[in-house]
């Protein structure tokens, strides 16, 4: 079972060229950074395609449909631009704007929200600077923004997986004028559970005003919690907040790498000069239509927790502990170390996700097609049988 533990710093290494050099110079290294593989125990080369086409890929939060045929068709009829610097983007930034109710002078693009968050490590952390927040998340924050010399102040969950808000609050209140930012995924990613709306404000209404919270969003569309809301508003209302998303997730863009920041003009001003501008033609108007194919995203969103529903349904009759999620994935204590259970997994033609620490013995499996998850669950009692994993609660 998970064990709180305690707080960690991690320092940043590297220099600001490696940086900057991930950004937009180094193929495959964002797969590589986050500690996926594109085909785990082996890249995929010339001659792999077959093979890796053939396993149910349950590891790294896709949408496993794709695009919708709105975004193809709009992406098709762009290729016209291919050979093209000034060309028609289909209004993407003013898209994005309009989406959130924001002005253009508020958003920023990138090739991914990975590009957001390495772009925020770079403009607020300065050599000595920290960033709180916890751990297990999404690390990249903690991990990409080399060459800044800084640091990270990571916090354990609490017993019920979610993050230690008082904790967060009161460790950038002492480390006030180190803290370059404060950290927020929500929902958190591995564990697949919210922060509450209270408890967002709570953290920009007890911190220092002059902090800035990064609250990266990435599996916003996936949420049912009513406790739940997105922090776009406070954008709005002038606090030093940015709001990272992605077409990744729900848009099913995650191999075309589009994302963006909602924030404050300024802050967007200070951000701007890190962030590369690599997003390319078809990639642009097929944000643009994504956006506006609502029946689309909602398909997405329903078909996927209703599997996600029901394979945890499955679960937990057999015994075995599973977090509640509010996103396209979901993690199961499994009773060994995950290293182990996914090369089981491996075996039976079914990717699953890396080890979170320090929950090593929690797996975390990502929603696939309907397909996917029935050999999710033949593999699963292959492996496991009728025995739930010691520890596990039913």
């Amino acid at each position: 079972m998970y064990t709180r533990q305690p707080f960690s710093r991690r320092g940043f290494v590297g220099g600001v060229a490696t940086t900057l050099g991930y950004l937009g110079l180094k193929p495959g290294a964002d797969l590589w950074a986050q500690g996926l593989e594109p085909f785990p125990g082996a890249r995929v080369a010339s001659g792999l395609e077959d093979e890796y086409d053939d396993f149910a890929k349950l590891a790294n939060n896709e949408n496993p449909w794709g695009p919708s045929e709105a975004m193809l068709k709009a992406m098709n009829e762009a290729w016209k631009y291919a050979n093209r610097y000034g060309y028609p983007d289909g209004d993407i930034a003013d898209a994005i704007a309009a989406h959130h109710g924001v002005g253009r002078e508020n958003v920023l693009m990138g090739a991914g929200s990975g590009e957001i968050l390495r772009v925020v490590g770079l403009t607020f952390l300065q050599p000595g600077k920290k960033v709180v927040g916890v751990e297990p998340s999404y690390s990249s924050v903690y991990s990409h923004a080399s060459g800044l010399r800084a640091e990270a102040i990571t916090l354990p969950l609490l017993e019920d997986y979610r993050q230690d808000i008082p904790a967060i609050v009161s460790t950038t209140r002492r480390s006030h004028r180190d803290v370059g930012f404060v950290y927020l995924v929500n929902p958190n990613n591995p564990t697949g559970v919210v922060v509450s709306k209270d408890e967002v404000r709570r953290v920009l209404d007890e911190i220092p005003e002059d902090v800035p919270v990064l609250i990266d969003e990435a599996y916003h569309h996936y949420v049912e919690d009513p406790s739940y809301a997105t922090s776009v508003p406070y954008v709005l209302e002038g606090r030093p907040v940015i709001v990272a998303r992605t077409f990744s997730k729900i848009y099913g863009m995650a191999g075309m790498r589009l994302g963006y920041a909602i924030a404050p003009a300024e802050m967007i001003r200070r951000m701007r000069p890190y962030s590369t501008g690599t997003i390319n033609a078809l990639v642009k108007w097929g944000g643009a239509a994504a956006l506006k194919d609502h029946a689309g995203e909602q398909r997405v969103r329903r078909t996927t927790l209703e599997l996600r529903k029901k394979t945890t349904s499955q679960l937990r009759e057999m015994g075995h502990e599973v977090i509640p999620s509010e996103t396209n994935f979901f993690m199961v204590h499994v009773g060994r170390p995950v290293p182990e259970v996914r090369d089981d997994f491996r075996k039976r033609g079914v990717l699953v996700g890396r080890p979170f620490p320090p929950m090593t013995e929690h797996l975390r499996v990502s929603v696939g097609t309907e397909q996917e998850m029935d050999r999710f669950m033949a593999a699963w009692r292959q492996i496991f049988g009728g025995v739930a994993a010691a520890g596990s609660r039913g």
